[in-house]
């Protein structure tokens, strides 16, 4: 595995903490968790569907095992998007952030499960670091200041096995194929899923809001750019390892809230930060 590749898919993960900054002011202004999750994914496969249709003579070759790997991805990233948003809006942040970052575990068990990966103490202990640093970035030790309902709980729980699902996905289906014909299916399958649960009246009139620039800056950044470095990166790299290197994201989505939001962070999140950041250098450095 090449340090480069790594390097692709701590690049999406940044993209992703930007996009979740994104969706966080979008959502303050009263939009739909599915509407946004919706314009996030149709304009990422607007991107892919025009990249798809110049690299044309490059597509051929296409089986049924490809499809089914990136309609699997499809339905893994509509979950994550969907869910982790719902989370947000049923419980906090923190609690949603923390949930959906137990992906690395269960990326982890199936691979071992399956016998797609060798289990080591190295990487349950990257794993232990990774989530150690989310909890204390997120703020999620102080149980008394949190609001954790059931299904707060149950929707984070939900994003991060849908987090899996679309890491093994993505990693099967670019093995098969390349990345122009392996991402518009997917984010088609991921369209037309939200479709059938989205408010239609809500996703019409974002067409002509105030706010169709925000929702067009999400696709770009959060789907458009980041999964194309996705797919390309995760061609060469292990599922634990990549689950565990995109938990830059919770520290990108912080430091945009720092930057533009005008959040503040504690000491205590200072030190989650770089318990993630100095764990994934170590990660990176080992596996390559």
């Amino acid at each position: 595995m090449k340090f480069a590749e790594v390097g692709f898919v701590m690049l999406a993960a940044i993209c992703w903490g930007i996009s979740g900054g994104i969706a966080d002011i979008l959502m303050n202004k009263g939009w739909d968790p599915i509407v946004i999750s919706f314009y996030r994914g149709a304009v990422g496969f607007l991107c892919f569907f025009v990249w798809m249709i110049f690299r044309f003579k490059q597509n051929r070759g296409t089986s049924a095992r490809l499809y089914l790997w990136s309609v699997l991805a499809g339905i893994g990233v509509a979950g994550n998007f969907a869910f982790y948003f719902l989370s947000i809006q049923a419980s906090s942040v923190a609690v949603a952030a923390t949930l959906m970052y137990t992906a690395p575990v269960f990326v982890l068990v199936i691979s071992f499960l399956l016998r797609i990966e060798r289990s080591t103490w190295f990487k349950w202990g990257c794993i232990a670091g990774v989530l150690a640093g989310i909890i204390l970035l997120t703020g999620a030790y102080n149980t008394e200041a949190l609001s954790v309902s059931f299904l707060g709980a149950a929707t984070g729980l939900a994003a991060g096995l849908s987090y899996a699902l679309f890491i093994f996905g993505f990693k099967n289906a670019s093995s098969i194929g390349k990345p122009q014909t392996t991402l518009p299916i997917a984010f088609f399958s991921l369209c037309l899923i939200l479709f059938l649960f989205m408010d239609k009246k809500e996703a019409a009139a974002a067409l002509t809001s105030s706010d169709i620039g925000w929702l067009l800056l999400l696709g770009l950044v959060g789907a458009g750019i980041s999964f194309i470095l996705y797919v390309i990166g995760i061609r060469s790299t292990e599922a634990s390892t990549a689950s565990m290197v995109a938990m830059v994201e919770p520290v990108t989505a912080s430091l945009f809230g720092v930057l533009l939001l005008g959040d503040q962070l504690a000491a205590v999140q200072v030190v989650g930060m770089a318990v993630i950041l100095v764990t994934i250098t170590v990660l990176s450095v080992r596996q390559s």
